[in-house]
């Protein structure tokens, strides 16, 4: 829109030169303050919350960081809504001040450079993984905002793009990145993360109904380690030559070759792969009702240990639905969407693991006998936080590996909506029963309820300055019940900025 009036107001240079625009730059900072019953922070106060929030309730917090998108457009190109070159950053800076320290976070540090549809980026940003809801839901299951984000090396197709020759009814995106773990592990050090994606849309973006399909693959690889046996890391180190990464992108398996170089590759990997593989099997479909209401309907399913691909593990996954309101925005009270999910982990294949297709169970989902740190960045899990670190649960429910409780049933409504003049609020509530894992059950199946408000109210929309309040409680036995208070101000500069190219 700003493109189109700079070529009204300016026609000859307009036409003369092709425009050039840099989107805005926005800046932000906030504060805010901390209460809660207990020292432990409230479920809903801390999780998804790429890990700025400490799990043990702070004082204070400042948060400040800015972002910023550039794209630089010829006439036609800009006429025809493509983007040709763009490149961007975002640094994000938190300080959590507790009773006696003060704790400094970097959720995003990251720069990133834009040519047609594919992207290049570098850095730590936050993202996540799956076709599911990530603002109100309970998140991905493999990959959710719950954690640190983990630096990597990116090249993506960041945006739904068309498949030449499909007039627009079939596009896809999808992600090819490589990351560092480093030394947050304390069993293993120095080890990395590989990740894909590939997601497909069938069906053009006005029609009212759009199916989607596609998959995600993380895995942990590579390493040293003075701890681990030789029977789980030859000469205290993990395979990680380029060989062993073509095993690791395409996920093979060591048991059916008959050469294998024994002094490298542990007795562990050659009976299995090489590398902590996990992520999910999606799809999903959108409704566009009376140009009022969409509706999504998702589906992932979770492959870690062999057992989707036999189906025996198919009742685990996340279910959701999402109704969104297209209406226009008015004063009064507005719902602007509406999530119910229900997640369930219960089954791994059954309990039982062995050689054959029916009873390849127990796969102790983000638990893994190498990487006992387990599918997690400094010491938090990465993918859905219904699957905790055991030093997170009550004290006196067994301890095992990294997490004592991926065993679960989780049902989850999320509401957000608007009034009166830009107020908005956010509620999330969840329900979860636990069993543990196979290898050490809790005694009796325990039920937690967690719940979230979260307020917004505009001081002067105008300048920028935003108030927030967050009430949550936690009742239960998974955690130790606790009920907390979060208010802050944030103020919030966006710059513009347009010229003409020489």
């Amino acid at each position: 829109m700003r493109g189109l009036l700079l070529l009204v107001l300016c026609p000859a240079l307009a036409f003369a030169q092709p425009v050039m625009e840099t989107k805005p730059t926005k800046i932000f900072t906030e504060v805010g303050g901390y209460y809660a019953t207990d020292s432990r922070t409230p479920f809903w106060m801390q999780a998804n919350q790429f890990g700025i929030v400490p799990k043990e309730i702070p004082r204070a917090s400042l948060r400040a960081g800015i972002q910023m998108d550039s794209w630089h457009n010829t006439l036609s190109a800009r006429l025809k809504k493509k983007r040709v070159i763009g490149w961007g950053y975002g640094v994000e800076a938190v300080a959590n001040a507790g009773a006696q320290t003060i704790t400094w976070v970097l959720p995003e540090a990251y720069i990133k450079g834009r040519l047609g549809a594919f992207e290049l980026m570098a850095g730590r940003r936050r993202e996540v993984s799956g076709l599911a809801d990530s603002t109100l839901g309970i998140g991905p299951y493999s990959i959710s905002s719950n954690a640190l984000p983990v630096p990597k090396i990116q090249l993506s197709l960041p945006e739904y793009t068309a498949i030449p020759f499909t007039k627009g009814v079939v596009a896809i995106r999808g992600s090819y990145a490589h990351g560092w773990f480093g030394n947050s592990g304390n069993i293993i050090q120095n080890y990395f993360l590989h990740q894909k994606t590939l997601y497909g849309r069938f069906g053009k973006p006005t029609w009212p109904v759009k199916f989607y399909a596609g998959f995600n693959h993380q895995v942990q690889w590579g390493g040293r380690t003075n701890v681990l046996p030789e029977l789980l890391a030859r000469n205290g180190q993990l395979p990680s030559s380029f060989k062993d990464y073509g095993d690791i992108v395409t996920g093979s398996s060591l048991g059916y070759r008959s050469v294998v170089d024994t002094t490298r590759i542990s007795p562990f990997d050659r009976e299995h792969r090489i590398g902590n593989h996990l992520g999910t099997i999606d799809v999903g479909l959108e409704l566009t009702l009376a140009k009022q209401y969409s509706v999504f309907l998702y589906r992932q399913s979770i492959y870690e240990d062999g057992s989707l691909y036999y189906l025996i593990n198919i009742q685990d996954g996340l279910h959701g639905l999402r109704l969104h309101n297209l209406k226009p925005a008015s004063t009064a009270f507005r719902i602007q969407d509406v999530v119910v999910e229900y997640l369930t982990t219960m089954s791994q294949g059954g309990e039982v693991f062995g050689d054959l297709a029916d009873n390849r169970g127990r796969d102790n989902y983000f638990n893994h006998s190498q990487y006992q740190s387990g599918w997690a960045y400094q010491g938090q899990t990465l993918g859905t936080p219904f699957i905790p670190p055991g030093n997170d649960t009550y004290p006196s429910l067994p301890r095992y590996n990294f997490t004592n409780n991926n065993r679960v049933k989780v049902a989850h409504l999320g509401v957000s909506g608007s009034f009166g003049q830009g107020n908005t609020f956010a509620l999330r509530c969840s329900y979860s029963l636990n069993a543990g894992v196979y290898d050490k059950p809790f005694p009796d199946n325990i039920w937690q309820f967690s719940t979230a408000l979260k307020l917004g109210v505009p001081i002067s929309a105008r300048n920028g300055w935003l108030a927030t309040a967050t009430i949550a409680t936690d009742q239960g036995k998974l955690y130790e019940n606790s009920t907390g208070m979060y208010l802050g101000i944030r103020k919030t500069w966006e710059y513009y900025k347009y010229r003409i190219r020489n």
